[in-house]
């Protein structure tokens, strides 16, 4: 049975849950400031230059400095596994690609790696050990989605199917994960890629914050069939969504 919570034994998330998201930015304090008056985040030292995202003391996401400024700075969604290891094999086997290995992060976190899937699209695994996941989720302020925009949804669908068939498709899913065509919302020349929502109370509130803390509105809200979305880039141009349910 695929559960979309935590695991009854409160080890980590069912295989193909979304579990995690981080941010990689150039400059950390500044997205403290961002994402703290934003969406009322609170932080904590994690390891190395990390950070914790927190709402009302649980974890929520995290901030991580970029180690070579050629890195992209973004949002990551992370699906929970109990084995990076064999799952980076399987995503490999499928005709994605391992883009980072299976690494331990921190002490004794957990393990983590990034893959993509056949179009591209980066997402990461996380093998949780002391750091499970999110403290909570779907609520104003935490993370409510992530869906990925590719460029044929039927060979999305057969690719992460085979993943994760039971998070996504079993009699009991109550999948976090969308799959949508690129041309749907952005221009039809980009690259297939993850967007990560989080929800808030009001959209045209939150936009109005968004720019008046120096980020941008990429794309206007816009209805879909779990609620009012909108996508913003940070003040450093990391892309992410708002959600309204």
């Amino acid at each position: 049975m695929a559960e979309n919570r935590a695991s009854a034994n409160g080890t980590g998330y069912t295989e193909g849950v979304p579990c995690w998201v981080d941010a990689q930015l150039a400059d950390v304090p500044a997205g403290k400031r961002f994402y703290g008056e934003l969406f009322g985040w609170d932080f904590e030292e994690a390891y190395d230059s990390t950070v914790w995202a927190r709402l009302d003391g649980d974890r929520v996401a995290s901030l991580s400095r970029k180690t070579d400024g050629r890195m992209p700075t973004v949002w990551t969604v992370y699906f929970a596994t109990p084995d990076a290891r064999v799952l980076a094999g399987r995503v490999r086997d499928a005709g994605g690609q391992v883009v980072a290995l299976p690494t331990q992060v921190g002490a004794g976190l957990g393990t983590a790696a990034l893959v993509t899937d056949t179009e591209g699209a980066v997402f990461g695994l996380w093998q949780p050990d002391g750091h499970t996941g999110f403290g909570r989720r779907h609520e104003v302020g935490t993370f409510a989605w992530a869906e990925l925009y590719a460029r044929d949804t039927e060979v999305a669908n057969t690719f992460y199917g085979g993943l994760f068939h039971d998070a996504l498709f079993g009699p009991d899913a109550k999948p976090d994960f969308g799959r949508a065509a690129v041309g749907d919302v952005f221009a039809a020349m980009m690259p297939p890629h993850f967007v990560v929502h989080f929800r808030v109370a009001d959209c045209a509130e939150i936009l109005a914050a968004v720019n008046r803390l120096g980020g941008r509105v990429q794309v206007p809200p816009f209805e879909t069939s779990y609620g009012t979305v909108a996508v913003v880039t940070d003040d450093q141009g990391a892309s992410f969504a708002v959600l309204e349910r």
